[in-house]
């Protein structure tokens, strides 16, 4: 656990084929994935306000979930950046709970003297940061909030069912506000 940010909770890995990364996964006993395609989807990249669409799949390994994205079109985000410089995909960020806002969290670090840039963020809700004297893997920030929490736990719980077979991909579809599993 880091005694700066707290327990690790993901690994988010950006893949060129989230098809094949999910069948990386299930193979070793890991799954169902939940799949969300995520399209306009609003965010800032280096100060630079974006329209992302992203392929981001998740499961469970016990407490710890395996995150793989799929950068989809030519915006210039950290996804697409990590996939120039590693084309055959690989871990690009750690997740970790904030308690309190991500501001708060941010600035706690300023004071804690850590020197960092936010690559990349989604509202108040996530922000992926990096060492300006380390940098690689990156720290991504996130918020606790009612559907966030909602959708983790709809992912845990298909986790913990799975028989390792059925449904490997799950579609989690947000049209009416709040996560819902569909079939893939």
């Amino acid at each position: 656990m880091s005694n700066v940010f707290g327990a690790v909770v993901q690994q988010g890995y950006v893949v060129p084929d989230i098809d094949a990364a999910m069948k990386h996964w299930t193979a070793r006993g890991i799954g169902p994935f939940f799949m969300e395609h995520l399209k306009n989807f609003d965010g800032v990249v280096d100060g630079k306000p974006v329209k992302l669409e992203l392929k981001a799949a998740f499961a469970y390994s016990g407490d710890q979930q395996i995150e793989v994205i799929q950068p989809m079109g030519d915006t210039p985000c950290i996804y697409e950046e990590y996939l120039r410089t590693h084309p055959e995909g690989g871990l690009q960020h750690l997740a970790v709970w904030c308690e309190g806002t991500i501001a708060e969290k941010l600035e706690e670090l300023k004071r804690k003297g850590m020197d960092f840039i936010v690559r990349q963020n989604y509202g108040d809700a996530h922000a992926y940061i990096d060492s300006v004297d380390q940098p690689g893997v990156m720290i991504q920030l996130m918020a606790k909030g009612e559907m966030i929490e909602k959708m983790f736990a709809i992912i845990k719980d298909g986790s913990e069912s799975w028989d390792g077979k059925t449904d490997p991909v799950r579609r989690i579809d947000w049209s009416t506000g709040t996560p819902v599993v569909k079939a893939a």
